[in-house]
């Protein structure tokens, strides 16, 4: 459990990181946590693309560029993999 603890924190510090709406207060709490749940059931980088694409424009109304839904999703199941390949 601390494992998967130590991944979730490693995704949370990632998407405050990422800010795609420049908002530079946080403010993405629902949506980070929706991306996580996300990150654990998706393993193909478009398919979780579209869906963070889909979770922010759900809450902001505003679309995110493919390219860089893809560029985190491709970062977030970089992390994923470094944490089920460690000991």
């Amino acid at each position: 459990m601390r494992k998967e603890l130590q991944a979730n924190l490693q995704y949370v510090d990632a998407l405050n990181e990422w800010d795609p709406f420049q908002l530079k207060t946080g403010g993405y709490e629902t949506e980070i946590a929706d991306t996580v749940q996300a990150v654990h059931e998706l393993n193909d980088s478009n398919k979780l693309a579209e869906r963070i694409q889909a979770i922010y424009e759900f809450s902001f109304e505003k679309l995110i560029p493919m390219e860089s839904c893809l560029k985190m999703a491709e970062q977030l199941l970089i992390l994923k993999a470094n944490e089920s390949c460690s000991i």
